[in-house]
């Protein structure tokens, strides 16, 4: 099986196991899901580069829309990535995203979906980096599960400690700006893995194109703890 089939097995037998991300009601919120990659003709470079006609751009979809959240991202082949060296520094750029993004107003907050650890956490403060980022560990009756939630404010780091318990449902943390999440439009990038290394407090969230068969079996789909399927708009 591979990561997802996994996970999905997990999910299948403990259904009442999965919380929430993000305060969302099915029957009032909508999400957008925002198309990043080359087919999108209106990400052109000036727009990307700069971080805030890039938010503008982000917040009059959601607006236009009527959508509490931006949605999307998971083994999308992208080409934001071209407004940071971080991603460009070898032969293949990396431009995969390996997680979800939910674009939405700093200052929202996000909640672990399950049970679990403090694995480790980081101020990643680099241009086009996660900046401040947590990751948990969950044990799903021996299937070990890590969730990464980077892009956070900088307060979200205060008083965690490595080991400290997360129960299902608790706020862990809130969306940073602009000027303290990388230098991004205001989002979550929510990851999961079943196996990190020796990795602390950050985790690569964008890979190689090459190697997406290989973050297929160590990357499930975020969709089966997000649950946000059914309430997308096309």
């Amino acid at each position: 099986m591979n990561a997802t089939e996994k996970l999905a097995a997990y999910i299948k037998v403990h259904p009442g196991a999965i919380g929430k991300v993000v305060d969302f009601d099915a029957n009032t919120d909508a999400l957008y899901p925002l198309d990043l990659t080359a087919a999108n003709a209106e990400l052109t470079e000036a727009l990307i580069a700069d971080t805030e006609a890039f938010s503008q751009w982000i917040n009059k979809k959601l607006a236009d829309s009527n959508c509490r959240y931006g949605i999307g991202g998971y083994m999308e082949h992208r080409t934001i990535y071209t407004r940071s060296a971080l991603f460009n520094t070898d032969d293949e750029p990396r431009r995969l995203h390996l997680g979800v993004d939910i674009w939405g107003d700093a200052g929202t907050p996000v909640y672990s979906p399950l049970q679990g650890t403090v694995h480790s956490f980081a101020d990643n403060d680099n241009f086009g980096d996660y900046g401040p980022t947590i990751i948990l560990q969950h044990d799903l009756d021996g299937l070990t599960l890590y969730s990464l939630y980077g892009h956070l404010s900088r307060i979200s780091l205060k008083d965690l400690q490595v080991g400290q318990f997360i129960n299902i449902n608790q706020q862990i943390a809130t969306l940073g700006n602009a000027t303290e999440n990388g230098h991004w439009p205001p989002h979550l990038h929510f990851q999961l893995m079943l196996d990190i290394g020796d990795a602390k407090g950050d985790y690569p969230g964008v890979g190689r194109y090459s190697q997406k068969d290989n973050y297929l079996q160590n990357i499930p789909d975020p969709e089966l703890i997000l649950q946000f399927a059914d309430t997308n708009k096309g």
